[in-house]
């Protein structure tokens, strides 16, 4: 079973915290605790993931940044970005890291579908990412995983031609059991991305929902969301 708590405006820091209280918990005392979907908004933060490196950060300026366990680099939180943070024992749940991933990733793609958007993967690159040019149209991407000739034993680099990241997602896994989770861009000021380059890469564009033509409150999209989370996380 899955459990919802809708957290809505929380600091940062604090629910951090409480994620870690909660694995802890679960992991060494009580096992059988239900596993959790936690869903909020955050004052404008930047997080850095475990391979953070300083130069990514390229004017934090106001906004704190705040060293993080989870993997990955710099991202941005901030008012009008649904976070979903999913606490799920993969050992009762029975799937491993890089199908929970996947389920993670879907569950965006669903819930962008539910609006209208077309929401792709992108060849070593977790996270979701729209056409901005056409981000309703349905046309498989040549960079998603599977179409790219890549040359073996080659490790390519991403390819964001023509694309916005909207959705971000960073995870830790703690004896079996996931916190951290993913960010879905609903309705945002995107100006703070600028200042850092977003999840390590360059000239990487941020979108949300507002800026491709979809009109969605807070609310109603952290519904689908989570509608499509609990669906695809479940065992």
């Amino acid at each position: 079973m899955i459990t919802t708590r809708w957290l809505r405006r929380v600091d940062y820091a604090t629910t951090y915290a409480s994620m870690q209280a909660f694995t802890e918990k679960r992991t060494l005392v009580d096992r059988s605790c239900d596993d959790e979907i936690w869903l909020c908004e955050h004052p404008a933060v930047y997080t850095q993931g475990l391979a953070g490196k300083p130069e990514h950060l390229l004017g934090p300026s106001d906004i704190p940044v705040i060293q993080t366990n989870r993997g990955g680099q710099v991202t941005y939180h901030g008012p009008g970005q649904v976070m979903a943070y999913a606490l799920i024992d993969l050992q009762r749940a029975g799937y491993f890291i890089k199908e929970y991933v996947y389920r993670l990733e879907e569950a965006v793609i669903r819930t962008l579908l539910h609006f209208g958007v077309t929401g792709h993967r992108v060849s070593g690159a977790p996270g979701i990412y729209v056409r901005l040019d056409d981000p309703f149209g349905h046309g498989r991407l040549p960079q998603s995983p599977g179409k790219r000739s890549d040359t073996p034993g080659l490790q390519q680099a991403p390819d964001f031609s023509g694309l916005g990241k909207i959705a971000a997602l960073g995870i830790k896994v703690s004896r079996n059991c996931t916190y951290h989770g993913l960010a879905l861009n609903v309705a945002m000021d995107l100006e703070p991305y600028a200042r850092i380059n977003p999840c390590g890469y360059p000239g990487l564009a941020s979108v949300d929902l507002s800026t491709i033509g979809v009109v969605v409150s807070w609310d109603d999209a952290a519904r689908v969301l989570n509608d499509k989370l609990v669906a695809y996380l479940s065992p």
